[in-house]
């Protein structure tokens, strides 16, 4: 209280607060520069981008988002880009479908031993991922669901529903009860109940995620590595592709990785208020 009175007074920032500040910016500026450095290395030739110690002053050139998008003759890499957003998209969705009345029942109409619940799911999360993939794989093949972009929706809506269920429950625990209470008076059913109100209220939640599970979806390499070929082949797994024996070309790699990271991006600024709002739901009584 003193030190607000302190700046009202002089105007002046408490020390403490600008070491702060200057910390958060210099974290900040950490981690950002290796995307900018993939970014300017990204639009140098091959020569430079390879060149020890980096060459800052280089001449730039777009001939790395040319080979990336198959302009040199190489592969295009659209089936994958869209293999990744429908694999990403319709594994989300699947996801909140599910997700959000196993959150209802177990944050509003909370079952016996919820908790016990709760760390089953997270539970599933434990296993190793190369210890299942050997059964997965001969699933796929015993059923014919290789290279079959279907299988990653159903092996990534899987793998994300538990940390769904574990987030949405703490947002949906937010929903006052009295709301649902007097939706139920009116005569609404449990999923107009769900769509109509316990949504809108939790969208903050919701969206939050949402993005996650898309974030992990979209970044899957393993899976996707072993159970793909040409048709289903994803944007982690194209990404690969330019590291041959040939060696590495570090420019088109770049390239093909901020290309790649912008669907990722995009998302979450678009969402960015939402993904705030939601992961800080609940945390102020």
């Amino acid at each position: 209280m003193s030190n607000i009175i302190a700046v009202k007074r002089t105007g002046a920032v408490p020390r403490k607060g600008l070491g702060l500040g200057l910390v958060a910016w210099l974290l900040g500026i950490v981690f950002f520069l290796p995307i900018a450095w993939m970014a300017l290395t990204s639009f140098h030739s091959e020569t430079d981008a390879a060149t020890n110690p980096p060459s800052f002053g280089a001449a730039l050139t777009l001939d790395g988002y040319r080979e990336f998008f198959g302009m040199g003759g190489g592969a295009s890499p659209w089936p994958a880009l869209i293999n990744s957003t429908v694999a990403s998209l319709a594994s989300t969705l699947f996801v909140l479908l599910l997700a959000l009345p196993a959150a209802y029942a177990l944050s509003i109409r909370p079952v016996k031993k919820w908790t016990d619940v709760l760390f089953f799911f997270l539970s599933t999360k434990m296993l190793p991922v190369v210890a299942g993939l050997l059964p997965i794989y001969l699933f796929a093949k015993n059923t014919d669901m290789l290279d079959n972009i279907w299988l990653l929706v159903i092996l990534y809506t899987s793998m994300n529903l538990p940390i769904a269920v574990w987030m949405m429950q703490s947002f949906l625990a937010e929903v006052p009860v009295a709301v649902i209470e007097a939706a139920r008076v009116d005569g609404a059913r449990l999923p107009t109940t769900l769509a109509r109100v316990v949504a809108p209220i939790a969208l903050p939640g919701i969206a939050a995620t949402a993005l996650i599970c898309f974030i992990f979806s979209w970044n899957e390499l393993l899976f996707a590595r072993v159970l793909t070929g040409v048709v289903a082949e994803t944007a982690p797994v194209f990404l690969t592709g330019f590291i041959t024996s040939q060696g590495l070309f570090l420019a088109k790699v770049c390239a093909a990785s901020l290309v790649i990271s912008l669907p990722v991006l995009a998302a979450g600024f678009a969402a960015q208020d939402k993904l705030v709002q939601g992961l800080s739901l609940g945390a102020v009584k």
